[in-house]
C-alpha cells in the first residue's frame, strides 16, 4: 500500500495509560466515524505499517483514544507518537455529487464564469485559515480560495471545476 493509495486520517499526539494507548488527533469533521475500525496504516520510518486495533473509543469528543495490538508499555507507545495514519481511498465515505475530497480535484480544469479555463488544479493548500486551489496556468500558479460562494459546479465526471471569482482576483495573477 502506497501513500497515494491512501488518505490521511490523523496523527498519533501523546501517551494515554501505562497500558500503551495512545491519543490519535483525526482529521476529519466526524470522528465517531473511526471508533470501528479494524487496523489502519501507520507511518513509521518512512513506511506504512499496518497495525491493528484491540480497541477505540473517542476521548474529549474530538480525539481517538485507541489501543494497538503489540503496544503494552509506555515506551512501545512513546516510539510512535507523531507517526501520521493512514486509510486505504476505498474506505473514504461517498459524497454527495457536489462535495469532494481534495485528493479527487487533482488534474481537475479549472473554468472560471469570467476568464475561462483558468488552468489545472495542482494542489490543494489547506496550512491556511481558508483552503486554497492551487492552480497552474502556463507557468503562472493563481490561488483562488475555496470559497462556496467561488464554486458554482463541480462536473466530477469531465473533471472540471466552475468558478465565479470576483472581479480582479484571477487578474492579480494573469496580469
Amino acid at each position: 500500500m502506497t501513500k497515494e493509495e491512501c488518505f490521511y486520517l490523523g496523527k498519533i499526539v501523546s501517551k494515554f495509560s501505562f497500558k500503551g494507548e495512545v491519543l490519535i488527533k483525526l482529521d476529519t469533521d466526524e470522528p465517531e466515524m473511526y471508533t470501528e475500525m479494524e487496523s489502519v496504516f501507520v507511518e513509521y520510518n518512512e513506511n506504512l505499517v499496518p497495525f491493528f486495533i484491540e480497541r477505540s473509543n473517542l476521548h474529549k469528543s474530538t480525539l481517538l483514544r485507541v489501543k494497538f495490538e503489540d503496544i503494552e508499555t509506555e515506551d512501545d507507545a512513546e516510539d510512535i507518537i507523531g507517526c501520521e495514519l493512514y486509510l486505504p481511498l476505498t474506505m473514504l465515505p461517498e459524497l454527495e455529487e457536489d462535495q469532494f475530497y481534495f485528493h479527487e480535484i487533482i488534474g481537475f480544469t479549472v473554468m472560471d464564469a469570467n476568464h475561462g479555463n483558468i488552468g489545472e488544479v495542482m494542489s490543494v493548500n489547506d496550512s491556511t485559515a481558508q483552503a486554497l486551489f492551487e492552480i497552474k496556468k502556463d507557468d503562472k500558479e493563481i490561488l483562488i480560495p475555496m470559497n462556496d460562494e467561488f464554486i458554482e459546479k463541480v462536473d466530477k465526471k469531465n473533471k472540471i471545476i466552475y468558478l465565479n471569482t470576483p472581479e480582479g482576483l484571477v487578474d492579480l495573477y494573469l496580469g
